[in-house]
């Protein structure tokens, strides 16, 4: 079997989706993994300095990152698209192609005990700690999962 290629898609591709892609990558260097924005507020720019800090602290590099807008394209180069809330959830599926049916589902959804349906944008919220914890906890999750299957 083909190992899969995993797509995590936030709103700006500076926060949640850049830490998502280096916490799975930390876990699965072997996997083809991306991530992506469905705004294109931030295109080429870096992640966000203040995730940027707390993803040191926790031993994650996000500097070489460069955010980036979901394409319609992606629906072909990956086989999992994960969204970091209902809203990234239903633009992605907005971007679909008709008769596409790469699965598109929150990233939370691996981790229902930590009690959160979605990972809050800490962009807004100012948590990066919080958002890194409900990361590491969903991908280690997925990671389990992926290597049951």
């Amino acid at each position: 079997m083909t190992a899969p290629r995993i797509l995590f898609v936030c709103l700006g591709n500076i926060c949640r989706s850049p830490m998502a892609e280096a916490a799975l990558r930390h876990l699965r260097p072997d996997l083809t993994i991306d991530s992506a924005g469905t705004g294109n507020w931030h295109i080429g720019a870096p992640p966000h300095l203040p995730m940027q800090r707390a993803a040191a602290r926790r031993g994650y590099d996000l500097g070489a990152l460069r955010a980036r807008q979901m394409t319609v394209d992606d629906f072909d180069a990956f086989d999992l698209i994960l969204a970091m809330d209902d809203q990234n959830l239903a633009a992605i599926e907005a971007l679909r192609p008709a008769g596409n049916d790469t699965p598109a589902r929150l990233l939370m959804g691996y981790a229902p005990q930590s009690g959160h349906a979605h990972v809050p944008d800490p962009y807004y919220t100012g948590d990066y700690d919080l958002a890194i914890d409900l990361i590491e906890a969903a991908t280690r999750a997925l990671d389990a999962q992926l290597s049951v299957t």
